[in-house]
């Protein structure tokens, strides 16, 4: 991923008004990033633990979504598998997160949600660069490169789903 500024994530969210873009907590490590080892931003809001924002390119362009985690009460304690990169996780190390759709769909209170690293760390667990414990990543036979573009691929969906226009039969 290419090194993003402030403006350049500000301007990238698309299930946010422009108040609510003005005043999410941007990450103030940006120059400190791995960014070559990055398929997309993530980050938590240090002020509001259940909030957290990701950043992806998608299409060409940039695309940014805010994001509520469930209750960290929610469900039974287990290990959990992350949907996007496929690593095992202890309890509490995925989280389901919900970001409510773009557009006229959002405003009627439409939401897409999906199982994520709590720590949005997908990218460095796909690497090897972050490490969720021991048997956490499952034994295939796909290279570290067609993991990444399959996470890609992942992220990707995920976004479509949250810019996508109602059908008839979903409204």
């Amino acid at each position: 991923m290419e090194p993003l500024t402030e403006r350049d994530i500000r301007a990238s969210f698309v299930n946010c008004t422009k108040g609510e873009t003005k005043r999410l907590a941007v990450p103030t490590d940006l120059v400190e990033r791995p960014w070559g080892d990055l398929d997309f931003l993530g980050w938590r809001d240090p002020r509001s633990p259940q909030r957290a924002y990701l950043v992806a390119e998608s299409g060409g362009t940039l695309l940014g979504v805010a994001l509520r985690l469930a209750s960290p009460t929610a469900g039974q304690p287990r290990r959990s598998m992350c949907s996007l990169c496929l690593t095992i996780h202890n309890p509490g190390g995925v989280s389901l997160m919900t970001a409510v759709k773009a557009g006229r769909s959002g405003q009627r209170g439409n939401s897409v949600g999906t199982y994520i690293c709590a720590d949005l760390a997908c990218s460095l667990y796909l690497r090897g660069k972050k490490s969720a414990g021991p048997a956490t990543r499952l034994q295939e036979s796909l290279t570290e490169q067609e993991k990444i573009e399959r996470t890609a691929g992942k992220v990707a969906a995920f976004l479509a789903s949250l810019t996508a226009s109602d059908s008839p039969a979903t409204r």
